[in-house]
């Protein structure tokens, strides 16, 4: 589910935020490991483009809706091309380009979006889909987004890497329940290891999502706080 995606993408990147700097010959601030911990889980929600019900569906009503009923009809359904590692590599390299050509107007849209879908993911607004949970994520997502481009700079390196990580964490997820992912799409063969034999069981929300959190959280305090040398 759409929580647990998150979850699992903001896992991933405080796991591997350590081995970040020799990759992408960068210095990175507690700030950056945060930012991107967070940016990661609203990424881990981009393959759900396919869904007409998803996060992302109901993130701006009629229109998300529409463009996410677009995205299946033109990758097959869901759980088809957007579920690829084609995929990942895609929105990786786009987040790149878009960065390197488009500057900082994309890095801003880019930010406040993935900023908007890790805040609903993660449950951090008021319960409920009402105007007050939806100004709460909007206006959330806005500040969170004035932080990071008042003290990062304009177009971090790590946040391509970020939307990649974050997609390909939502891939791995899905292969471990039932229908899995045709991770080779346009090659139709699915990949799973059913852990979950049904999403939003009880082996999904009372045990692998509560140990990511915790796990993500004490990686977090380990590189940001108790060994911050880490990141450089």
């Amino acid at each position: 589910m759409g929580h647990s995606h998150a979850v699992s993408g903001a896992l991933l990147f405080a796991a591997t935020a350590p081995f970040l700097p020799p990759v992408l010959n960068m210095h990175l601030q507690p700030a950056d490991v945060l930012m991107g911990t967070v940016l990661c889980a609203g990424a881990a929600l981009l393959p759900d483009l396919d869904h007409h019900d998803g996060t992302i569906a109901n993130f701006l009503g009629p229109i998300s809706k529409l463009l996410c009923r677009i995205v299946a009809l033109v990758s097959g359904g869901h759980r088809h091309a957007t579920h690829s590692l084609l995929f990942v590599a895609l929105m990786g390299g786009g987040s790149w380009a878009g960065i390197t050509y488009l500057g900082r107007n994309f890095t801003i849209g880019l930010t406040f979006f993935l900023l908007a879908m890790a805040i609903q993911s993660l449950h951090l607004h008021p319960p409920g889909d009402g105007p007050q949970s939806w100004i709460t994520v909007m206006g959330l997502a806005a500040l969170g987004t004035f932080g990071m481009l008042e003290w990062l700079p304009s177009a971090p390196g790590w946040l391509p890497y970020a939307v990649a990580l974050g997609t390909l964490a939502h891939l791995l997820g899905d292969c471990l329940t039932k229908q899995g992912a045709p991770l080779l799409w346009p090659h139709k063969v699915r990949y799973e290891v059913v852990l979950i034999k049904r999403t939003g069981n009880k082996v999904e929300t009372k045990v692998l999502v509560p140990v990511m959190t915790l796990a993500t959280f004490a990686l977090l305090l380990w590189s940001t706080t108790i060994s911050p040398t880490v990141l450089s």
